[in-house]
């Protein structure tokens, strides 16, 4: 099989007898072995021909465009056969469709107007969020500022957080309803996934759990349209302010540090400050005017915990919001319920509290209970050599001495323990007890030897295992034999009767 180089080989000895003994042109050569003219010249030696670069296209209309581009600013609406009519006498000879393309062209476009829109007190409030990216020292969560603004009288609340999710912004929506004292009558929202799940042609598709929500408050939900900031401007304007009146240079140590200077500077300056654009304070057109008119809130409780369904895992984890808690080690593989706010994390079994934990705000993180760990040791065959394993504590002292010789051997700890509990239930715990006793003084530990003892050597027969429930509270109870002689004070027996007297007469 021939390789590249081969085939070149051919190919170019071809181009050369083609071109030297057969006397064809290039443009022959190259049309008869399917080759380009330039890779034919490449063979036989001539120069390279290279394409010339294409000329920029003129037109006749070119020495007349300043001239279409000031009457189309002096006159916009000015149409094609007027401007043909015009251009005529200015010496233009060619046709109006090529001109017509030309002024649609440099038409200038119309600028889209703004209207000043206008709230009356208590009718609307916008709400946003801004990030100000990683800004808490050594915390690797981004940081987002909650903002609200009463449209009428300016009047803000403001508030960091480091999560954007569905709780966190429901319960920063309840800190500001409560700061107003009331809610509007609409509240206006840009496009947040909390809010909006989708645009269609039909309208706007929300998200059910803050309707839920704003139906619990009172008020009317509208969102921005798609790539309009200035249907927000009363919420846009405020966050632009905080970034540069109350930002830079702002030290802080941690989240509520940051709240604590920003709720200092939202009440002592900026809902004091002589609003720019009115020429009014916020803060006493809010109290005087708009207040009185915000619908009170409704007395309704709302969910705003973060709930999230699990399994937990082998190693006695759950995982939420990218870091891993513990719960107890008996819940392995079970399915639980994660409850969460900005402080507290907490995990149910059905409706009992498991696990609770302060809320870890770094990513990738452990949490661990000590008590859980240690409920995990405990569990642990061999772990604590002076403690029988679950369903043993019943054979004492002797289990005890039984089970740390067998935790030092090579044999399975937990298929021993398995079979011991197995031969309690079949012949109770002080029979399973002597025959372990017997079976160490002879030198040995097993599960077969104490079987051997019980069955052959002491003859014994297994007896109808106890019930059990499942539930430790029941199967441990224990009860001492009843007393049935007590029932014999009750007994009183029948008097002799005659047998020559008639029936019901005992005179």
């Amino acid at each position: 099989m021939k390789t590249d180089a081969a085939e070149e080989s051919d190919r170019r000895a071809e181009v050369l007898k083609l071109h030297l003994v057969d006397k064809l042109s290039i443009r022959a050569i190259a049309k008869k072995l399917k080759m380009s003219r330039n890779t034919v010249r490449a063979a036989v030696g001539r120069p390279v021909k290279k394409r010339a670069p294409a000329l920029p296209k003129t037109s006749a209309l070119d020495r007349y465009e300043p001239l279409i581009r000031k009457m189309l600013e002096e006159t916009p609406e000015l149409r094609g056969p007027v401007v043909l009519e015009r251009l005529r006498a200015e010496g233009y000879r060619g046709g109006i469709s090529v001109l017509r393309d030309r002024i649609r062209r440099l038409r200038p476009k119309p600028k889209e107007p703004f209207l000043t829109l206008d709230f009356r007190p208590g009718e609307a409030v916008q709400v946003d969020w801004a990030d100000f990216g990683f800004a808490l020292p050594g915390c690797p969560r981004r940081v987002s500022a909650f903002v609200m603004a009463l449209c009428h009288s300016r009047y803000l609340y403001l508030e960091f957080a480091l999560s954007q999710a569905m709780g966190s912004f429901l319960r920063r929506m309840e800190n500001g309803v409560r700061f107003f004292d009331g809610t509007t009558h609409v509240d206006i929202f840009d496009n947040m996934r909390t809010v909006v799940t989708a645009h269609s042609s039909t309208g706007t598709v929300f998200n059910a759990t803050f309707l839920d929500y704003a139906r619990a408050r009172g008020f009317a939900v509208r969102a921005c349209n798609v790539a309009r900031g200035n249907e927000k401007g009363r919420v846009e304007r405020p966050i632009g302010f905080v970034r540069e009146r109350f930002w830079p240079g702002r030290r802080f140590t941690d989240l509520m540090d940051l709240n604590v200077q920003a709720a200092r500077w939202r009440d002592e300056f900026a809902n004091q400050r002589v609003h720019e654009l009115t020429g009014k304070v916020p803060a006493l057109v809010f109290e005087h005017e708009e207040k009185k008119l915000l619908r009170p809130l409704a007395n309704v409780p709302f969910e705003t915990d973060e709930l999230e369904g699990t399994t937990v895992t082998k190693s006695f984890r759950v995982r939420f919001d990218r870091n891993f808690y513990s719960v107890p080690p008996g819940l392995v593989s079970q399915s639980v319920v994660v409850r969460a706010n900005d402080d507290v994390v907490r995990v149910f079994l059905g409706p009992k509290e498991i696990a609770r934990h302060a809320r870890c705000w770094d990513v990738h993180r452990d949490i661990e209970d000590p008590s859980h760990r240690q409920a995990a040791l405990e569990m642990k065959p061999g772990a604590q050599p002076n403690v029988l394993p679950s369903g043993l504590a019943s054979l004492g002292e002797i289990g005890c001495r039984y089970f740390k010789v067998a935790t030092a051997g090579t044999k399975s700890v937990q298929r021993e323990s398995i079979r011991i509990v197995f031969l309690v239930e079949l012949f109770g715990a002080s029979a399973t007890a002597s025959a372990m006793d017997e079976v160490m003084r002879t030198g040995h530990v097993g599960a077969e030897y104490v079987e051997y003892v019980l069955r052959h050597k002491k003859g014994l027969l297994p007896s109808a295992p106890p019930l059990r429930l499942g539930r430790p509270e029941l199967d441990e109870l224990s009860f001492k034999e009843p007393d049935l002689s007590i029932y014999d004070a009750l007994f009183r027996p029948s008097k002799t009767l005659d047998p020559g007297a008639a029936p019901g007469d005992d005179k």
